[in-house]
This record gives structure tokens, C-alpha cells and sequence, in this order.
């Protein structure tokens, strides 16, 4: 008799997966989404690649719910920034407290080409009125002038409501928006939150007061700016670059590490570590920029 492998999935097992997947909350989302959902609310059906390989089988793949009918994606508009303040990026995230349910909301402002957190405020409510308070104070800081500066966010209701709309036009700051259910025009933000929940010194338990929540950033802040020596800057801290000191500290690098291949040069099989310096960075780049920073990035 032919020997069924031990792994193989039931028929129950694949009507359960289709079945999931064509749930309300799950039918415009992709297996990749939906396991970890799963996963969250303690259900274990299969792994994601089995979900893919069932919804291939049944050509259900694309296309699950009315509403993902294919669509015209509009490109979203790319600015470069090659110096600091020309581009930033601002998002919220919630910070647990102890009340069950409720959250301090972080206000964060974020340099794209230093990296460099220009300013900050926890909040127990999220408003465009908290959010506009918080630009201003970062224009005013930085010193920034009418017509030079980007920011960028996503769609929520702080983000456009009149109020910070109103200040933008009148600080005269460019506003620019992720598109609707994009995930990913938003990097730098997101890259910056997952930075500060994943820190080891994040708290294993919630903040007991907005004080307390305040303070951990404040100390947050500090060590990110200054003490952080950050991977996609070649490693010098966000501060430095924002002071235009990467420069020096670089080619001190390069110098350094020159100097150690000419000493014992049987020790290196090819060239040095790059240390120059990174003379731009994109928001929403181009494609032919994007296919570019790949090869760059696998050759390094």
C-alpha cells in the first residue's frame, strides 16, 4: 500500500485553512499576515507555506475578497534628502500603562538622513493639536527656515487633520503622506519604534505613570542620539552625522583601517571596509535608485 507521509495535511486540516482564510477579518490578507494573527490569538493550523500551497491548490491564491480587485497603485512621490532637516518623519506609537486597555501615546519626529530623534512628547491622547505643538517645537529647535523641509507620515487622522495641516501651511513645511494601505512608505518611523521596543533596556513591564513613560524615553532619546552608532549611517551615532561630524570621524576610520592592511597585508583578501560616508538617503526612491542601493547592498 502506498504510505502516506506523517507531515502530509488531512482534507479537514486543508477545509480549515480555507475556511480561515476566507473569514471577514482575514480574506484581504496574505498567508504572511495571517499566520502571525493566528498566532497571536493562540491557533497553530498549519505553517505559511502551507496556507500558500492550499490556496494555490484552490486558486484562491489572489483575489479572496471583492475589495482586492486588481487596482492601479499610484506611485508615491520620492524626495531626496543630502543633508540633514530637508526630509523628516514623524509617527505615534503606544506605550502600555498599567490601567488594562489604555495607552500613552509617543510623538516621534525623526531626521531621515541623520537619523537624529529631533523631538519628542508622551501623550495620554492622540491629537493633531499635540501633534502640531510637537512640529512647531522641532521647527523652532532646528532652526528650519519656510520652503526647505519635507515630513512625512502616514494617513492617520493626527497626521491630517485641519489643525496640523494648518500649521504645515503656515510653518511652511511640505507635507507628504504614506499611500492608504501601504505598509511600508513609512520605513524610517517604523524602523525607529521597532528600535526602541526591541532595546534591552525597553521595560518588561508597563509604564505606572506618564511620568515614568516620559523619563524612559528621555533617557531613550539620549542614548540613541548620542551613543548609538547606527548601521545604516556606517555606524557613527545619529548626533554626529546631524553635527556634519561623520565626515571626519570616517575618514579617520579609513585612514585607520589603510594603515592595518599595510602592516600585515597577507591578513587582507581584498579591499578595506567601506567607511564613506553616505551622501544621501531616499524617501519613496526611484526604482533605478532602489535596484542600485541592492547591488550596492549585496556587493557590501
Amino acid at each position: 500500500s502506498v504510505r502516506i507521509p506523517a507531515n502530509k495535511l488531512t482534507e479537514q486540516e486543508k477545509a480549515r485553512i480555507i475556511e480561515v482564510c476566507n473569514q471577514e477579518e482575514h480574506r484581504s490578507s496574505a498567508p504572511s499576515q495571517i499566520v502571525p494573527r493566528l498566532a497571536d490569538q493562540g491557533i497553530y493550523i498549519a505553517s505559511e507555506s502551507s496556507f500558500y500551497r492550499v490556496l494555490h491548490e484552490a486558486n484562491q491564491l489572489h483575489h479572496r475578497a471583492r475589495s482586492r480587485a486588481s487596482r492601479t497603485v499610484i506611485k508615491p512621490k520620492g524626495y531626496k534628502a543630502d543633508g540633514p532637516n530637508q526630509v523628516w518623519s514623524w509617527d505615534i506609537t503606544y506605550l502600555a500603562s498599567t490601567v488594562r486597555g489604555s495607552f500613552y501615546y509617543l510623538y516621534m519626529v525623526e531626521d531621515i538622513y541623520s537619523r537624529k530623534i529631533i523631538c519628542w512628547e508622551v501623550r495620554e491622547q492622540e491629537s493633531a493639536e499635540y501633534a502640531s505643538e510637537l512640529i512647531c517645537k522641532g521647527c523652532l529647535a532646528e532652526g528650519i527656515r519656510r520652503e526647505e523641509l519635507v515630513l512625512h507620515s502616514d494617513n492617520g487622522s493626527p497626521m491630517k487633520g485641519a489643525t496640523m495641516l494648518a500649521t504645515l501651511q503656515r510653518l511652511g513645511v511640505t507635507p507628504s503622506f504614506s499611500r492608504p494601505s501601504v505598509s511600508d512608505d513609512n520605513p524610517y518611523s517604523e524602523s525607529l519604534f521597532r528600535t526602541l521596543k526591541y532595546c534591552p533596556a525597553y521595560p518588561d513591564k508597563p509604564f505606572e505613570s506618564i511620568e515614568q513613560a516620559r523619563q524612559w524615553v528621555y533617557r531613550f532619546v539620549r542614548w540613541y542620539n548620542e551613543q548609538h552608532r547606527h548601521s545604516a549611517i556606517r555606524y557613527v551615532t545619529p548626533g554626529q552625522r546631524h553635527r556634519g561630524e561623520d565626515v571626519l570621524l570616517l575618514k579617520k576610520r579609513q585612514e585607520l583601517y589603510q594603515a592595518a592592511k599595510l602592516r600585515n597585508p597577507c591578513r587582507w583578501s581584498g579591499k578595506t571596509r567601506n567607511w564613506d560616508p553616505v551622501n544621501q538617503v531616499w524617501l519613496n526612491p526611484p526604482k533605478e535608485i532602489r535596484t542600485k542601493e541592492q547591488k550596492v547592498g549585496k556587493k557590501s
